[in-house]
């Protein structure tokens, strides 16, 4: 049997440039930001948000980005300048929103490295931990959606999420179809691609956000050897041995709750606020179970706070015998699918020809 490492993540998600106030006197190994790092993608929020990991005490702090983050992914930012009518002023656009790049190249800047911040493009990541935990794990950041936001795909066109099967942790800005993506409008908005992909590689850990009424995480029980063309929530999860940790259901009153239910959830809430977080350390059986949360930290009102997750797995140990740490890293990387940004100045590509 594999030897392993206990791993503690911090989990959070959809911060939308706000300045949230996380759990004090904290240490974890890697923290995870799952997108929508802002509300308006302004250089104003990305700097918010970067102040706001910098205040994080792990070494290792992954980010993908957002549907909100639109300057993250120039197509869209290119798009949407092109569309505005009438045509934005450069200036301003460059003051509020920076030139094509500016936003990505923040996170790779000089002060973001020394302070243990990646920013993850979309594929498989492998990460030696100061530790002594090899985490591999896969990274996207696209929703299905109609409308005209960042890392967005058409509903009918699908989307391919190519994660392989012996990775330990997904993260996603949103969440698959049928877990924890149940929205106020009574539908469920998560994605069919992406719970197939995440059944075929079934990590120990998916965390996404972006629904922010689905907040809490549930322990996936997996029915295994489910064809590819039946694989959806009714089918795949065997409800009867899952276990949903929290929700927003367990938390807020609702109409037909009894009085002293009310004061139970009153209760718990309370405890949890007081705390600053919510605890998954649920064992998980690889291959057969799947820790599921979403860390949606911004909560359906605007002023409403939600709850990061502290989460406790157990990593395979890393065949490194060499150190993985220094004054200018966090962690030795590989880097399987995807790109790597490298860049120690803030550049950017000009909104107009120079």
């Amino acid at each position: 049997m594999e030897e392993t490492v206990a791993t503690r993540f911090l989990v959070l998600s959809d911060t939308h440039g706000d300045d949230f106030h996380l759990p004090s006197g904290q240490t974890y190994d890697v923290a995870i930001h799952c997108g929508d790092l802002t509300e308006e993608s302004k250089l104003a929020e990305f700097e918010a948000c970067l102040k706001l990991l910098c205040t994080i005490d792990a070494p290792l702090k992954l980010v993908i980005g957002g549907n909100h983050d639109f300057t993250l992914d120039t197509p869209m930012f290119k798009r949407k300048l092109d569309e505005h009518s009438p045509p934005l002023e450069v200036e301003l656009v460059r003051r509020e929103y920076g030139d094509f790049g500016h936003a990505r190249a923040l996170f790779d800047a000089e002060d973001a490295r020394e302070n243990g911040i990646v920013f993850l493009d979309e594929g498989t990541h492998q990460f030696e931990l100061q530790h002594g935990a090899r985490l591999t794990l896969y990274a996207s950041p696209f929703t299905p959606s109609k409308s005209d936001w960042a890392f967005q795909y058409r509903p009918a066109e699908g989307h391919t999420f190519d994660m392989p099967e012996d990775v330990d942790v997904v993260v996603t800005h949103g969440p698959p179809k049928g877990i924890m993506d149940y929205t106020d409008a009574r539908y469920r908005a998560g994605c069919a691609d992406l719970f197939s992909a995440i059944y075929r590689s079934r990590p120990q850990m998916h965390c996404f956000g972006h629904i922010h009424e689905g907040w809490g995480a549930k322990k996936v029980h997996w029915r295994l050897g489910i064809p590819e063309d039946d694989q959806t929530h009714f089918t795949a999860i065997d409800n009867d041995k899952s276990v949903v940790l929290e929700n927003l259901a367990g938390l807020q009153s609702r109409k037909f709750d009894t009085p002293e239910r009310k004061v139970q959830k009153a209760t718990k809430a309370k405890e949890y606020t007081d705390r600053g977080y919510c605890l998954a350390a649920e064992t998980i059986e690889p291959g057969e179970e799947t820790l599921c949360v979403n860390a949606a930290l911004q909560g359906t009102d605007d002023h409403q706070m939600q709850l990061p997750w502290i989460v406790k797995l157990h990593l395979p140990r890393s065949r490194s015998s060499m150190p993985t740490h220094s004054s200018s890293a966090t962690m030795k990387r590989k880097l399987s699918v995807g790109k790597e940004g490298a860049s120690k100045k803030i550049k950017g590509e000009q909104l107009t020809p120079e």
